[in-house]
């Protein structure tokens, strides 16, 4: 579909775009490795003086179990979500961290938010509902970021419903 940005009906009135929080960054990732490094062999030397150098074997097992498990991390923070809302469509792209990306077109006249919700955790689960088919969104978001999050898409489509 073609857009022209120009055209009151294809200007965006909502549009967000949601990726995976990492705490860690690189630089802080490179300390951390580091650390854990220097502490490996400053516990495993002993060892090995002692004869057991097998300890600092399995020392350097679990720095490998650490580095594997953060590269995995950095590489699903690659995953991302785009969701644009205009008076005429409501256009949801989600992409995973190989960069396929996958993409689904709604009438947001027909368009349902749902909202899952567990009185103990908050907003658990957020879907967009349309004739059947429904998409889980936002994932990444925290619960009270969901929440938000939902607030906000949930008033721009009910303006849009509305008919601004």
């Amino acid at each position: 579909m073609i857009l022209n940005p120009s055209h009151p009906l294809d200007r965006p009135v909502f549009a967000a775009e949601i990726r995976p929080h990492r705490s860690l960054g690189p630089q802080g990732f490179r300390v951390l490795m580091m650390l854990l490094g220097i502490a490996s062999i400053i516990v495993g030397l002993p060892f090995v003086v002692l004869g057991f150098w097998p300890v600092l074997g399995f020392l350097c097992l679990d720095l490998l179990g650490v580095y594997v498990a953060f590269r995995a991390s950095y590489r699903q923070g690659l995953a991302f979500e785009i969701l644009e809302l205009t008076p005429v469509r409501l256009l949801l792209r989600k992409v995973d961290p190989r960069g396929v990306g996958r993409e689904w077109c709604f009438n947001p006249l027909w368009t349902r938010l749902d909202r899952q919700i567990d009185e103990d955790f908050g907003l658990q689960r957020l879907a967009l509902n349309s004739r059947g088919e429904e998409v889980v969104i936002a994932r990444d978001l925290s619960p009270e970021e969901r929440e938000s999050f939902a607030d906000a898409l949930g008033t721009a489509l009910a303006e849009v419903k509305r008919g601004l």
